[in-house]
């Protein structure tokens, strides 16, 4: 079998496999030359499909609903982990834990701002939504190009909350300026925080798709049973954290799976509704747009995994 190239968009979230993967022989072994981009957020990656430059990305789903909303011809063909998204406050700020209730916790907001990486992303919409159902139109969402803009922004009073991936909440935990104050599980049960997607001229490559996502799905396995080899692996590929911060990151949501259960579906649409309602998409987008399942249904036939969590290290 001839090797073949595939062209990689992924963000710098430390629990997506694409880290995993640069770093391993897992695509290697199937025969899968890749080439990896670096992009600040999700709806940069929509871009650049957009423009022909990739083939697959790594991505949250709402990215992916607006650009479909704008007539991209994209497809989530799998998943990897849900309730990626996480807040995080000053340590002088309650948590949502020590004060009972999400009301409670916002009030404390009140008048302030909770920063979030760009305008579609993922946890923008997430905040959106929570103020919107807690009628909190007190506070604002300010929007940062990158994710790594947020701890300074915090640090330095710009906000007073933020939302991001876990890796957000290890660094606030790590220097010590900040903490974990609303944990994945209780902003939005069972939301997919990133899936495999591609323009729908690529489902004509079935067979390398497949392959690809054979080695997607090694890679969600591997961190779900041996965890500290995998962050040991990626702490050497990104070349930016140790090894013990990605095993914090991974331990904070450790909900990985490659595949799309019903719950990852549904959760979808409900991103769906709710872009529609914010007014960042003009209509209803369906499952049948969003999803191809059969290419991870072919390669993970059982039941899904992301409620099993990870192995201890």
């Amino acid at each position: 079998m001839a090797q073949e190239t595939i062209r990689i968009g992924h963000l710098s979230t430390l629990y997506h496999t694409a880290f995993l993967l640069r770093g391993s022989g897992l695509l290697q072994e199937q025969n899968i030359h890749a080439t990896w981009t670096l992009f600040p957020s999700g709806p940069d990656i929509i871009n650049a499909m957009q423009a022909s430059t990739l083939d697959l990305g790594y991505i949250g789903l709402p990215p992916v609903i607006i650009g479909i909303d704008r007539g991209l011809k994209l497809a989530c063909i799998a998943g990897g982990h849900i309730e990626g998204t996480v807040m995080i406050a000053g340590r002088t700020t309650r948590t949502l834990g020590e004060c009972g209730s999400m009301q409670e916790f916002l009030s404390q907001l009140s008048g302030k701002a909770i920063g979030t990486p760009p305008k579609g992303s993922i946890h923008d919409v997430i905040v959106n939504d929570l103020l919107k159902e807690n009628k909190r139109m007190d506070i604002t969402v300010r929007n940062y190009p990158w994710a790594d803009f947020l701890p300074d922004a915090l640090l330095n009073g710009e906000i007073a909350a933020a939302a991001g991936t876990p890796a957000l909440a290890t660094t606030a935990r790590r220097y010590g300026n900040a903490r974990l104050a609303v944990p994945p599980d209780q902003l939005w049960p069972f939301n997919p925080s990133y899936g495999i997607v591609v323009m729908r001229e690529m489902l004509n490559k079935r067979d390398l798709l497949t392959r690809f996502l054979t080695a997607h799905e090694a890679a969600c396995e591997w961190i779900r049973h041996d965890p500290a080899t995998c962050a040991r692996i990626v702490a050497e590929t990104t070349g930016m954290v140790d090894a013990a911060f990605v095993l914090d990151t991974y331990r904070i949501s450790p909900k990985y799976c490659a595949a799309l259960p019903p719950e990852y579906i549904a959760s979808t649409m409900k991103f769906a509704r709710t872009l529609h309602a914010l007014g960042y998409i003009s209509r209803p987008v369906s499952e049948d747009e969003c999803f191809e399942k059969s290419l991870i249904g072919s390669v993970h036939q059982r039941s899904h995994h992301y409620a099993a969590g990870i192995a201890d290290s």
